[in-house]
């Protein structure tokens, strides 16, 4: 089974400082990295959904790939959205929507480092494909991309020790919540041996 549209969620661990919000902080910040290209896709423009209960956030919209501090489940995080299909395995889809989304979550901790900072977590993060008549979250899916889902997250994580969760409705996206046993590291994901 081909994967394309490969999202990543990694939540905030601990509250949101003041400094992310007053005076436009992570609009602001949004609109910088669209004039100075910091990240690898195309960026066009900053959309603001915080209005929205356990909605999209703020959003940075890009062209291949959309990047948001989300609230979906009344549960903030960092989350990459591949838009654009992309060559290579489900692997290297995985990895790089990974790899963006720990990136961005380094410059957002760098950013916001003082007034009580802004965290990400070590320990967790959600991989989902958002796009329900690809991978349809039906136990045969599951059966399906269970084994590379695997390999991929025990590569990211260094070790085996973690579990991964799948959402149980038939009506959510697939995709799997990974619990790491001990903290991992926001950096480049090794490659396969």
């Amino acid at each position: 089974m081909e994967l394309q549209h490969v999202n990543v969620k990694i939540p905030v661990a601990g509250e949101l400082s003041d400094s992310l919000w007053g005076g436009g902080g992570l609009i602001n910040l949004f609109h910088q990295w669209i004039r100075e290209g910091v990240l690898d896709e195309l960026l066009i423009d900053v959309a603001d959904y915080r209005h929205v209960p356990a909605g999209p956030g703020v959003m940075l919209i890009g062209h291949e790939a959309d990047y948001g501090l989300d609230n979906a489940g009344g549960r903030y995080g960092l989350r990459y959205n591949r838009k654009a299909p992309l060559a290579g395995s489900n692997e290297d889809r995985f990895a790089q929507a990974f790899r963006s989304a720990a990136g961005a979550c380094k410059l957002l901790e760098t950013q916001f480092a003082g007034d009580g900072g802004l965290a990400f977590s070590r320990r967790e993060f959600e991989l989902f494909i958002n796009d329900r008549a690809m991978a349809p979250n039906t136990a045969e899916t599951w059966a399906a991309c269970e084994p590379e889902l695997s390999a991929f997250v025990a590569r990211v994580l260094g070790h085996g020790e973690f579990s991964m969760e799948r959402q149980g409705d038939s009506r959510a996206r697939f995709g799997v919540t990974v619990m790491a046993a001990r903290p991992f590291e926001l950096v480049a994901i090794p490659g396969r041996s």
